[in-house]
């Protein structure tokens, strides 16, 4: 073989092995300690801090900008009217009279008539990595640093270890590779750690310009005659998917599931270029981010996925567009439940999905004012300990609403062994005594 077909070849083999997320062996020895609920599990971390009394109390301006306006702007998920005044929740459609409008619902009957509200939970930190680290593994999280990955194990690893599943049964599409989001897939914990841990996606990278530019041609790079694109691409690559120096060791793939994910990409690139993906009415952001998790959704019909959301973040300094996030994130919400119940046969009636926000926010605001001269919201206080969380499908009761202002009911910690619950191995969770010692399963609070 001439030395330039086996440069280019081995270069090749080399972009292989990092083009793809690392699919990692599964199998348990013993049968699941629980009868499972439902055959698959969604859980929407619908967040970036999210005010109660905005939200599931249903004040709209009337508890933040000294305006006497009420109403529900989650009206997918929340029974309640809308607002009748100062309405700037909504979009402006184009052809359209300026002003915003707000989105037609999707549902026809409300998340909240279908299943479980818990109106008044409490979560463990009023930051964004520890309420996320919280939701993912069970588990308090103080005293931990960004850029790490979790001490304790997270749900994925649990289902793959004890429920028996392959990589590709367990999914986290994040919303950014920054800070610790695409750590949050699995731990470093030594019984557990990146041999059971979840494939991670952030579909704004992976399916992004720098990913369009990357992965959408397949191009094998020349090792010589273009250094500069290979280095950008492996970093793109070891980015997106978490692939660093210290985890490679952990990472196995198998043949079958390679196939699978590439294959996957390639088909995503070519559908997202013919306008076939499956997108929110109204997407970008956060519906973007929901939209490449349908397909996720309906391409693997994973037993386990957790989804991201973050828009509302922008509370900090503009008022305005929070509100218009959270509208955005509740129409986002509604159609992935009604794409998993009219689109995937597989997982219609055989699915719950959950949904919290990670932390709330400030009762009192902060000095920044926006364009309507509202004043943004921190977190960091009592109040953003405040937050709420629903849970709706297979054998979840309907029309329920649990706790109240009065009587909380519920930690963002319960979130994690209730996913345990509903996917059969609760006791085995329970039992390796790595939770929240407090949390419970939902059903069993409710």
């Amino acid at each position: 073989m001439k030395r330039r077909e086996f440069v280019k070849n081995a270069a090749a083999i080399t972009a292989g092995s990092i083009v793809l997320p690392y699919i990692l062996p599964s199998g348990r020895l013993f049968a699941r300690s629980n009868a499972p609920k439902a055959g698959h599990m969604v859980m929407v971390m619908f967040g970036g801090g999210l005010r109660q009394q905005d939200s599931i109390l249903q004040r709209y301006l009337a508890d933040s900008q000294d305006f006497n306006v009420e109403g529900n702007i989650l009206y997918n998920m929340l029974e309640g009217a809308a607002p009748s005044a100062k309405i700037a929740y909504g979009t402006t459609p184009s052809g359209q009279p300026s002003g915003s409008q707000p989105i037609p619902r999707i549902l026809s009957q409300t998340l909240q008539k279908q299943g479980t509200i818990f109106a008044e939970m409490r979560a463990i930190s009023g930051g964004h990595y520890g309420g996320l680290n919280s939701l993912v593994t069970g588990s308090r999280v103080e005293g931990q640093g960004l850029k790490v990955r979790p001490v304790n194990p997270t749900i994925f690893e649990y289902a793959r270890r004890f429920g028996g599943y392959k990589a590709t049964d367990t999914w986290f599409i994040g919303n950014t590779i920054s800070n610790s989001v695409p750590l949050l897939n699995s731990s470093k914990h030594p019984d557990f750690g990146l041999r059971y841990g979840a494939n991670f996606f952030a579909p704004n990278i992976t399916f992004g310009s720098d990913g369009y530019a990357a992965l959408s041609n397949a191009k094998i790079y020349h090792p010589q005659e273009e250094l500069e694109p290979m280095y950008k691409m492996k970093n793109f690559l070891d980015n997106t998917f978490s692939v660093r120096q210290g985890d490679m060791p952990g990472i196995k793939n198998t043949d079958e599931e390679r196939t699978r994910i590439k294959e996957f990409i390639a088909n995503t690139f070519q559908r997202q270029a013919a306008g076939q993906l499956p997108m929110p009415p109204v997407s970008g952001g956060d519906g973007y981010t929901i939209g490449y998790a349908a397909e996720v959704l309906r391409v693997f019909k994973p037993k386990l996925l957790y989804v991201n959301l973050s828009n509302i973040d922008g509370c900090h300094s503009n008022f305005t567009s929070y509100l218009q996030s959270m509208h955005r994130a509740d129409h986002a919400l509604g159609f992935l439940w009604n794409y998993i119940q009219t689109q995937i046969p597989e997982m219609s009636g055989n699915t719950i999905m959950a949904f919290a926000p990670e932390c709330g926010r400030n009762l009192q605001h902060n000095p920044i004012q926006d364009e309507n001269d509202w004043y943004g919201y921190d977190h960091g206080d009592a109040n953003s300990l405040r937050v709420f969380g629903g849970m709706v499908g297979l054998n979840v009761p309907s029309n329920l609403m649990v706790g109240s202002e009065t009587n909380p009911v519920g930690k963002v910690t319960d979130f994690a062994l209730t996913i345990a619950d509903i996917l059969g191995f609760k006791d085995d969770v329970k039992n390796a005594g790595l939770i929240d010692p407090e949390s419970m399963s939902l059903f069993d609070r409710i």
